[in-house]
C-alpha cells in the first residue's frame, strides 16, 4: 500500500485536561502527514469515537491525544477491539505508564532509582504535611504539569488551592520529595535511545506554560554532562521503554542533582508532545529526521496486539 493511498485518521483534542496541548501536537501531525503525501482525516475525539471510526475506516489511527482516556490504554483498548492498526504504546504499556506510582514500582524493581512518595487521600494531603517539605503533590495519572503543586521549606501547610474544584487531581494524589537539580529528558525513537536534552526554565519546575508557551523554557539538545551520567540517562530510559513493554517512540525524563549524586527518573511519557514547542520532535531533528519523517515513520510502525 502506497502512502498516498493509506488514510490516517488523526485522533486529537478529547475531553481531558490536557486537550489544548493535543490540539496543537495533532495539528502538526496533521501537516506533516499531509507532506509525505497521506490522506489524512482529523478527528476531535468525542465519546462517539467508534462510530467515527467505523463510518471512516481509516487504513491507521494517529494517536494525538494527550491525559486520560488518550493515553491511559483505553483508547488504545477501543481501537484493538475494532482492528484499527494505531501509533504508540498499546493497552498495558499506555496503563502502567500513566498510572505513576505503579510505574515507578516497575522502574524500582528493575533498579532503575525514583523519588520516594506514596498515595494519599487528597483531603489527607490537602490537611496537613505527610511529608517533610519540600515536596511534590502531583495527580497520579495526569500530564503536562497539570494539578503539580511544590511544597517548599518553611512552608507552614500545603496549599489551600489543593482542594479548589479546578485543581483535577482526583480521590488520591501521589506525594513524593522534592528532587533537585537539572532537569533532563531523553526520547527512545524506533528502539534506540536518542540523545539527551537539558529543560532549562525560569523558576525550579518545568510547569505548563514552561512547557507550551512560546519562550517559556530553553532546550539543550545534547546536553553538557559528564559522558557516563549520558550513557546511564539513554541506559535507563531504554530500559524503562522495554520494561514497560512501551513501543514507537516514548519519552523519559529526570532529575540529575550532581552535588547529591543523585539521578532520579520522573516519569515515562507513552504519548509525547508534538507541537511547536516539544521535545520529541527537537530529538528526531538532532538525529537528522525531519517533523514530517517522523510521523511518517510513527504511521508505518502503527499495528494492533502493541
Amino acid at each position: 500500500m502506497t502512502t498516498d493511498k493509506k488514510h490516517v485518521a488523526v485522533l486529537l483534542g478529547g475531553w481531558s485536561s490536557e486537550r489544548e496541548v493535543s490540539l496543537s501536537s495533532g495539528k502538526g501531525c496533521v501537516d506533516g502527514l499531509r507532506a509525505k503525501g497521506y490522506r489524512v482525516t482529523e478527528v476531535d475525539v468525542g465519546r462517539d469515537l467508534a462510530a467515527v471510526l467505523d463510518d471512516l475506516k481509516p487504513d491507521v489511527a494517529f494517536n494525538a491525544l494527550h491525559g486520560q482516556w488518550g493515553e491511559d490504554g483505553c483508547v488504545q483498548g477501543l481501537l484493538e477491539v475494532m482492528g484499527i492498526p494505531y501509533t504508540h504504546s498499546g493497552v498495558l504499556a499506555s496503563s502502567l505508564a500513566m498510572d505513576k506510582q505503579k510505574a515507578k514500582q516497575i522502574f524500582a524493581s528493575v533498579g532503575i532509582p525514583v523519588a520516594e512518595g506514596k498515595l494519599v487521600p487528597l483531603v489527607e494531603a490537602a490537611h496537613d504535611h505527610v511529608m517533610k517539605p519540600p515536596y511534590v503533590i502531583k495527580p497520579n495519572a495526569d500530564g503536562s504539569s497539570v494539578g503539580v503543586f511544590i511544597v517548599r521549606p518553611g512552608d507552614n501547610r500545603p496549599p489551600e488551592t489543593l482542594l479548589k474544584p479546578g485543581a483535577q487531581l482526583g480521590e488520591e494524589v501521589l506525594v513524593e520529595r522534592f528532587i533537585g537539580g537539572r532537569e533532563l529528558t531523553c526520547a527512545v525513537i524506533d528502539d534506540q535511545a536518542s540523545a539527551v536534552t537539558e529543560i532549562i526554565v525560569p523558576s525550579d519546575f518545568y510547569d505548563f506554560d514552561a512547557k507550551y508557551a512560546a519562550g517559556g523554557s530553553t532546550h539543550i539538545v545534547d546536553a553538557d554532562l559528564p559522558a557516563d551520567i549520558t550513557q546511564e540517562i539513554q541506559r535507563m530510559t531504554l530500559l524503562a521503554h522495554e520494561t514497560l513493554g512501551c513501543r514507537g517512540v516514548s519519552r523519559t525524563d529526570f532529575r540529575y542533582d550532581a552535588e547529591a549524586g543523585e539521578l532520579i527518573i520522573l516519569e515515562l511519557n507513552t504519548q509525547p508532545g508534538m507541537t511547536p514547542t516539544s521535545l520529541v520532535p527537537e530529538l528526531a531533528q538532532h538525529k537528522g529526521v525531519s517533523y514530517a519523517d517522523l510521523v511518517a515513520w510513527m504511521v508505518e510502525d502503527a499495528s494492533c496486539r502493541r
